[in-house]
C-alpha cells in the first residue's frame, strides 16, 4: 500500500479516544518534549483553537511538526530564525488536507497559549487542550479540516464533560491583541454547527 493510499485510508477511519494513553487513535503520533504535567487536581475544560502555517503562508511538508518536536534545521529555513528560541507544541494539528498528528497526550500541558487568560484564570495551557488548523489569517480553512476539528472536540466534550460550546474558542480570545489565530477566515458557524 502506498503512503498516499495509506493516508486516504486514515483520513476515513472513525476516530476513538484511548483512555490509556490519552491519545487519539488511529492518528499519527509525534511525541513533543514542549509540554509537562499539569496542575494536580486541574479540570480539563477548555478547547482553544489555532492557526499555523510554517514557513508563514506556505502549506505542507513537515516544518510544523519539526518545530513542535524540537527538531527544525534552522540551517534550511534561514527565515524562520527568529523561532530558534521558541519552545512551542500542541496537542493536535489538523492540516490542510484532514490528515490529524498528534503531538502531546491529553492528560499533559501542552506550550500554546502562552500569556493568556479566560473566564477570569490565567495560564491557559493549564486547564485547555491546543488544537492548531494548518492555515492563515488571510485564507478560508478546507472543509475537511472543521470535519476533524468536529470529531475531535465532539470525542473531548464526551472525555471532558467540563468542556461545553462557550468554552471553545480561539487562540485571540485568550491572548487578544497579542494573537489573532484562527482569524477572520475561520468559520465558527459552521464549526459549532457540526459539533451541534
Amino acid at each position: 500500500m502506498s503512503q498516499s493510499d495509506y493516508n486516504e485510508l486514515m483520513l476515513k477511519a472513525p476516530l476513538f479516544f484511548d483512555e490509556t494513553r490519552h491519545l487519539l487513535v488511529p492518528v499519527r503520533y509525534e511525541a513533543s518534549p514542549h509540554c509537562d504535567e499539569r496542575p494536580i487536581g486541574m479540570a480539563i475544560d477548555t478547547v482553544i483553537i489555532h492557526g499555523i502555517s510554517l514557513p508563514p503562508g506556505q502549506f505542507g511538508g513537515e516544518v510544523i511538526c519539526q518545530f513542535f518536536c524540537g527538531q527544525l534545521d534552522f540551517n534550511a529555513y534561514p527565515s524562520l530564525d527568529w523561532l530558534q528560541k521558541v519552545r512551542v507544541s500542541a496537542h493536535v494539528l489538523i492540516k490542510r488536507n484532514g490528515e490529524i498528528i498528534q503531538f502531546v497526550p491529553f492528560n499533559k500541558r501542552a506550550w500554546h497559549a502562552g500569556q493568556s487568560n479566560f473566564d477570569g484564570r490565567a495560564q491557559c495551557n493549564d486547564f485547555s487542550i491546543g488544537i492548531e488548523l494548518e492555515g492563515t489569517d488571510f485564507l478560508p480553512y478546507e472543509d475537511i479540516q472543521y470535519e476533524q476539528l468536529a470529531a475531535i472536540v465532539r470525542l473531548l466534550m464526551t472525555q471532558y464533560p467540563h468542556i461545553n460550546h462557550q468554552r471553545i474558542v480561539g487562540h485571540s480570545d485568550v491572548a487578544p491583541g497579542r494573537k489573532s489565530d484562527p482569524g477572520h477566515y475561520f468559520n465558527w458557524d459552521v464549526f459549532r454547527g457540526l459539533i451541534t
